[in-house]
């Protein structure tokens, strides 16, 4: 009996302590326009979480997703861009944040080698259908015409 007396408070006590937990990973954002709303999803499901491995920020249980969230959010409220959000978010964590790297000087091999080697590939096979093509338009020569002349005349005595 004494053992439930101390066993019931404790459970008690853990189950408001993982209550509390869950109500606090739970966020409410609260917007009074729709469309800051669906900014707010959009930019939050556009960014990856620096400590998770492909992961949105939106979708991320991390601390720093969260603290990423929060600034979106207050940046929101204040009325700022996308453009200049998106901006801020890449100044402080770097260009991994965005799941399409902006067209630059550092990011130009990412985006320019698949078209180049999409190019590479389409030449290569052009010129090997050009070289095919022409190898079987060449007609054989006196000499050509003539050894094969011979093979059949031997095939056929043998």
């Amino acid at each position: 009996m004494a053992l439930i007396r101390f066993l019931l408070p404790v459970l008690l006590l853990s189950l408001l302590a993982v209550g509390a937990a869950l109500a606090g990973a739970v966020e409410v954002r609260e917007f009074d326009d729709p469309v800051m709303e669906q900014r707010y999803r959009s930019l939050t499901a556009s960014m990856r979480c620096p400590t998770c491995e492909n992961q949105a920020i939106n979708d991320s249980n991390a601390p720093v997703s969260g603290d990423m969230r929060d600034r979106i959010y207050l940046l929101l409220q204040d009325g700022v861009s996308d453009i200049e959000i998106r901006d801020h978010m890449v100044q402080r964590f770097g260009d991994y944040v965005l799941y399409n790297p902006r067209l630059e000087g550092r990011t130009f091999l990412l985006w320019g080698l698949p078209a180049g080697l999409v190019v590479l590939a389409a030449i290569l096979v052009a010129l090997i259908v050009r070289s095919r093509r022409n190898a079987s338009a060449t007609a054989l020569s006196a000499e050509e015409r003539r050894r094969l002349q011979a093979l059949i005349n031997r095939e056929r005595t043998e």
